[in-house]
């Protein structure tokens, strides 16, 4: 990734359905506001989901990240993409009446966060466009 980093959660043991439930919160967020409105955020998920945002940002100031070269600042980073998807499933019987069996499906989560640096957020927002096509 040319500016910014990038951090992926492979399994984590918790439905894709209720993680992005805390990932659609701090989604366009810079990073001291998503860790902080997930500090006070009563869900299982908000804990791996902060551990994760403070990977990316400790790897984009590590690595210098920018497209300039230089160390990125904690503070000018946002949460420019995080997605969650299903990271495969474990499956156990039950025992039901009538010697039958029902399928119990665990679900586990891989997020995947991607972190940009705002100002270069902010100048492709007001870049123009070529989508625009002209009659």
């Amino acid at each position: 990734m040319s500016n910014g980093a990038s951090a992926t959660l492979e399994s984590h043991n918790q439905t894709p359905r209720k993680v992005r439930l805390v990932t659609d919160l701090v989604k366009g967020k810079s990073v001291p506001a998503a860790l902080a409105a997930l500090q006070f955020l009563s869900k299982r998920a908000a804990a791996p989901v902060a551990k994760l945002i403070k990977s990316a940002a400790a790897s984009a100031s590590a690595e210098g990240g920018s497209a300039s070269g230089g160390k990125e600042k904690f503070e000018n980073l946002i949460v420019k993409n995080i997605t969650v998807e299903s990271a495969g499933m474990l499956k156990k019987y039950m025992p039901r009446a009538f010697g039958r069996a029902s399928l119990i499906r665990r679900r586990k989560s891989r997020i995947t966060l991607e972190l940009g640096n705002q100002k270069s957020e902010i100048r492709k927002k007001n870049s123009p466009t070529s989508d625009f096509r002209t009659p």
